[in-house]
This record gives structure tokens, sequence and C-alpha cells, in this order.
């Protein structure tokens, strides 16, 4: 059935997604356009496509536990020298990122992570140092706050661009995936 490269993420809504995301186009990240703006949950992750639908029920029991909760972006920092990114810090919500990604990895997707978790917004990665440092001190002053509703299934498509599978609102109920039956007519919801 092949292989296929999956992530989980909690989206940075608009017009900050697209702000920050217009930002790091600007600093020179070639991988500006080819990933919506984002809390990582689950990084990079290569899966038989066969593995999927386990996965997607699994997604769904933990949204459908999860809760809504307040997050709040301020600030820049960095993970340099150890990895070249540049970051826009979580000042609120961070504990309960780090307790939904536990959660979204102890699934049939398990991954073991290559750095300590530390829930983050990549706003420049993998480029110059002059113009990571000048991502990290334009982005300085930067602010944003929503409620986090639910997360999203990603995958990358053979062109490197990431796209969403299927969003996962927290508190939703699970609902089994059947095929129509013949003859049944599908009952609608008021």
């Amino acid at each position: 059935m092949g292989v296929t490269t999956i992530g989980v993420s909690l989206a940075v809504p608009e017009p900050y997604g697209r702000l920050l995301q217009e930002w790091r186009a600007e600093f020179g990240d070639p991988a500006a356009h080819a990933i919506a703006t984002h809390v990582t949950l689950l990084p990079p992750t290569e899966v038989g496509r066969g593995e999927l639908p386990a996965f997607r029920r699994h997604l769904a029991r933990v949204a459908s536990r999860g809760r809504p909760f307040l997050m709040r972006l301020q600030g820049t920092d960095t993970f340099r020298p150890l990895s070249p990114v540049v970051y826009v810090r979580v000042a609120e919500g961070a504990p309960a990122c780090a307790e939904l990604q536990e959660r979204v990895r102890s699934g049939p997707v398990e991954r073991e992570l290559q750095f300590p978790y530390h829930p983050h917004v990549t706003v420049a990665h993998g480029i110059g140092e002059a113009a990571m440092d000048r991502a990290q001190a334009e982005l300085t002053g930067f602010a944003a706050q929503w409620t986090a509703a639910g997360f999203a299934l990603y995958e990358q498509g053979g062109d490197g661009v990431w796209r969403k599978l299927r969003e996962y609102p927290f508190g939703a109920e699970e609902h089994p995936l059947v095929p129509q039956q013949p003859g049944i007519r599908a009952a609608s919801r008021l």
C-alpha cells in the first residue's frame, strides 16, 4: 500500500497564521509556503498507508476527550546552535500542548522525539545566520492569542507541500466510519 509522511499540529488561526507565513517567506525560508503556520504535535513521521485508518480513529478519540484551551504567542527565541530554528514562543498553552502531543503519540503511530518536546511556532529554519538573526529581532514584539479548539492531520505530498487531511475538533463525538448501506437513507442531524 505504500508509505506516506504525516504530521499532526495545532493551526495558528488567521490573521496570525498568514502574517507569520509571510514573514517566514520574507526572511528567505523556502518552506514558508509549503506548510501552514502551526504548533507541532506529531513531527513528520513515515507510516504505512494501511496504518492511517487506525491512527485516524486514535486521533478522533484523543480529540473527543480534549477541551479547548487558551494559546498565547509572545516574543521570539531560537534553538541555535543545537538546531537552526528561530521561533515565536508559546507563552500560554504550552502544558496543554505537551499533554496533547503525548496523547497523539501514544496510539498506533508511536514516535520517539529527536529533542525534548518544546511547543513553538517556527518562523525561520535552516537559512543563513543573518536572516535568522533578523527573524529573531524583527518578531521579538509579536503577540497573538486565541482559543485552540482542535488539531489537524496533515500529509506531505511528493512536491514537499503539506496538505490537511482532516480536522479533529475537541469534544466532538467519535463517529465510526460506516459505509452507506444500500436501501437505507442516512439520517440527517437537526
